[in-house]
């Protein structure tokens, strides 16, 4: 039997018990001086709950981007023993001299990468994301920019990036976790998939140079919504149906920072800037017309 097949034999009571074994080994390696990544979402919450009826004194830590939703800040602001941490800069700053997160982490990347121009140095990197071949001539497909996409380093008049989420989010929180001396546990889980997933193998990375643990890892949507229901876990608001300025909003999948395009072009249905529209009409006009990033939803062809 290979190792997916016994990851699929995993029951939910399997997942759980990991779960804890894996809080306590992280615990009682680094003498209790861990603390919870909490980004308000359900998946954090699920695991601060878990963790809080283990440890009652972990504290948790909540990187205010400024793109959060109301929602999720008024939440976070009802936890106990939390700290908050700030970025050095804004999203305008970031969006208008770095550039715009579209597509996905890997595409503005590797947009990005290859809108420096190639040199002596760069050009097997660059060779490796315009054909998928190493320079010992073996072919890497998830390394290859989709054809898709390559339409974007010549013809998008805006500048790409993918460094939103270091500048917003992993910088505030490394520094957190260095100052503090504190180890850190996400939310994180497989399912999720994208290039966090593939970073990780293991539920607790100790030998790394950023040692994480990921107890949620085997977790999928599923067993975080059946430990809610079981455990009458409160979660933000932000998840479910509710009427908003005479509206009816459907509630969020994600509650990550709500101006991020990555994956808006996969939506079906009403997209997440659709709703946001309706549900917070300030927030979108400035998202928008002041951040033009309705300029760059045009040039998706996205509808927003």
């Amino acid at each position: 039997m290979n190792k997916t097949e016994t990851e699929v034999l995993l029951t939910y009571e399997d997942k759980l018990l990991l779960t804890k074994m894996r809080i306590q080994q992280w615990y009682e390696y680094y003498d209790g001086n861990v603390v919870v990544s909490f980004s308000g979402g359900k998946d954090s919450t699920v695991l601060l709950h878990i963790v809080r009826l283990m440890y009652p004194d972990v504290k948790c830590v909540f990187s205010d981007t400024g793109m959060e939703y109301p929602e999720i800040r008024n939440f976070v602001k009802t936890i106990e023993n939390v700290e908050w941490v700030k970025p050095s800069r804004t999203f305008r700053d970031v969006l208008f001299n770095e550039g715009y997160p579209v597509v996905s982490k890997k595409v503005s990347e590797q947009i990005k990468r290859l809108r420096k121009g190639t040199t002596e140095k760069n050009k097997i990197s660059h060779n490796l994301i315009r054909t998928g071949y190493s320079s010992k001539g073996i072919f890497i497909p998830s390394r290859k920019l989709s054809n898709k996409w390559k339409y974007l380093e010549k013809e998008a008049n805006f500048l790409i990036s993918d460094k939103c989420c270091d500048i917003f989010k992993k910088n505030p929180l490394k520094n957190y976790y260095k100052t503090h001396k504190l180890y850190p546990m996400t939310g994180m889980m497989k399912s999720e998939g994208g290039q966090r997933a593939l970073a990780y193998s293991k539920c607790n990375l100790y030998d790394s140079l950023n040692p994480i643990s990921n107890p949620l890892f085997k977790w999928t949507n599923n067993d975080i919504w059946l430990y809610i229901y079981e455990n009458k876990v409160r979660i933000c608001n932000i998840y479910f149906d509710r009427m908003v300025n005479g509206k009816k909003i459907k509630g969020e999948n994600r509650t990550g920072c709500m101006f991020c395009m990555y994956g808006v072009h996969l939506e079906k249905g009403e997209n997440r800037f659709q709703r946001m529209k309706n549900s917070h009409p300030k927030m979108y006009d400035y998202c928008i017309k002041k951040l033009k990033m309705g300029d760059v939803l045009d040039f998706l062809k996205v509808k927003y």
